[in-house]
């Protein structure tokens, strides 16, 4: 912007020297022809638009005149004193920055990163950790504090709230899930199948727990079957989640409470509070059942046998990093696509790949 002021300033230097050569007759009716043109613009526009460059050329020049002239100037004396002191402002004042200087990208992934970890840091923690990393001359309290804000992250009392499903993952090692689902036969016969299920592991067992008819006795004996079978696990599970029916009766729950595990009942009508258990009926359910026709209980237990082992060996769960639950931790070696074998379970309903050496 100076530049072209000075540039302004030059071209209308140039204009007053080639005054010079002219006569003053010639500049005397100049002037009452420009001051007669003023007069009929006035009468057309009540206010013309004025930029930066006329203010500051009306305001130099203006100083030259006496007082008096000023009067018929198109503007008020006020506001031509009123730009003079502008100019002056600007001239006398030093150029400056534009405040503070940015945070650095990493810093502020880093504080972003130090919230997210650590629900229960507020923003004076974060930022004695990142004194403590080196960080102490880049960044401040109230710099943290204000990155945490733009980002949207809630205080650490809101940010630190145990949700149900942080709850639940926290707890999950120690949580086992029973629950009932049914199966209706091609003679309309309604089976009922008892199931549990490893909250943490996901790990499935059936226990050829099928019947027609779930009286107390036989749930009884499917959970000392399950204690069996599981062994001394089973003194890790700390709760069983189980829902409110009435098939589960005072000896169910004394199995468990014999090795030490707390029965907890769900909520009436809300199966969302044992859904790893629903998650698996609706499963086993789209993969199998609905794709099959079940003629009798020998039949659903081969079934259900032959998914259980399929499911906790070879089928990968989202929960476990595409893994399954007793299958090998870590990914087999790539081997050309012309080396991995299929192999059909339940009549080719299920395909499971393995490689060949």
């Amino acid at each position: 912007m100076a530049l072209r002021l000075l540039y302004l300033l030059f071209c209308q230097v140039l204009r007053w020297l080639a005054l010079l050569a002219r006569t003053s007759a010639a500049k005397d009716a100049e002037l009452l022809v420009l001051r007669h043109e003023v007069a009929v613009l006035r009468r057309q526009v009540a206010r013309p638009p004025v930029d930066w460059t006329d203010r500051a050329v009306l305001a130099g020049l203006a100083q030259l005149l006496p007082r008096p002239a000023w009067r018929g100037l198109l503007v008020q004396p006020e506001t031509l004193l009123r730009w003079h002191r502008d100019l002056v402002r600007r001239r006398w004042t030093y150029p400056h920055g534009r405040g503070r200087p940015a945070v650095a990208r990493e810093v502020r992934d880093l504080v972003l990163r130090l919230a997210r970890e650590n629900p229960t840091w507020g923003y004076r923690r974060i930022h004695g950790e990142l004194c403590r990393l080196g960080y102490k001359d880049r960044i401040g309290a109230s710099t943290v504090w204000t990155i945490l804000q733009r980002a949207g992250v809630a205080p650490a009392p809101k940010r630190s709230a145990l949700t149900w499903r942080q709850f639940l993952q926290s707890q999950a090692a120690s949580v086992l899930a029973v629950d009932f689902f049914t199966v209706d036969t091609v003679f309309l016969q309604r089976l009922y199948v008892l199931f549990a299920i490893e909250v943490a592991t996901r790990r499935v067992h059936v226990l050829g727990g099928v019947t027609s008819h779930p009286v107390g006795e036989w749930v009884a004996q499917q959970a000392r079957n399950l204690v069996m079978q599981v062994g001394m696990d089973v003194a890790e599970f700390r709760f069983l989640v189980r829902d409110r029916d009435a098939k589960f009766t005072a000896a169910f729950d004394a199995v468990f409470a014999a090795e030490g595990t707390e029965v907890l009942p769900t909520p009436v009508r809300a199966p969302q509070a044992n859904a790893y258990a629903e998650r698996w009926v609706g499963t086993v359910r789209r993969e199998v059942l609905d794709r099959m026709l079940i003629f009798g209980r020998r039949q659903l237990v081969s079934v259900l046998a032959e998914y259980a082992d399929h499911d906790n060996v070879h089928r990968p769960h989202r929960a476990l990093g595409q893994a399954p639950p007793l299958g090998p931790g870590e990914s087999a070696v790539v081997v050309p696509a012309g080396r991995v074998a299929r192999r059909d379970r339940l009549g080719g309903l299920l395909h499971e790949y393995s490689q060949v050496a």
